[in-house]
C-alpha cells in the first residue's frame, strides 16, 4: 500500500466518515466519489496534489501528512497544525533550543 493510500485510509476512519462522505465534502462529484475514494485508499489510483489538498483541508489536516512515510512524522505534523499559534511557535522554540 501507498503511503498515500494509507494515510488516507486512517485519517477517513479517524474523522469517522464513509468514503463517499469524505468525498463529497472535499468537493468530488457526487456520482463518481465512492469510486474514486475506494480506489485511492487501496492504492489503485494515486490522487493528485490538488485532489490531497482538497482531502486535508476536509479532514483538518496538513497535506504534508499524506506524504510522510513515517508514522510518527505523520503524527507530529498533525499534531502541529491542529496548535494555535502561540503554540506552534512555543514548539519551535523548544525545538530550536534543542539545536
Amino acid at each position: 500500500m501507498n503511503v498515500i493510500a494509507k494515510r488516507l485510509k486512517e485519517a477517513r476512519a479517524q474523522a469517522g466518515l464513509s468514503q463517499a462522505g469524505l468525498g463529497v465534502l472535499a468537493g468530488m462529484d457526487e456520482m463518481s466519489v465512492s469510486a474514486r475514494m475506494n480506489q485511492y485508499e487501496r492504492g489503485k489510483h494515486v490522487p493528485d496534489f490538488g485532489t490531497v489538498s482538497r482531502i486535508a483541508a476536509a479532514l483538518k489536516v496538513p497535506t504534508t501528512y499524506f506524504y510522510a512515510e513515517a508514522d510518527e512524522e505523520a503524527d507530529l505534523l498533525v499534531k502541529f497544525h491542529r496548535l494555535t499559534k502561540a503554540q506552534r511557535a512555543r514548539v519551535l522554540a523548544f525545538i530550536n533550543a534543542l539545536g
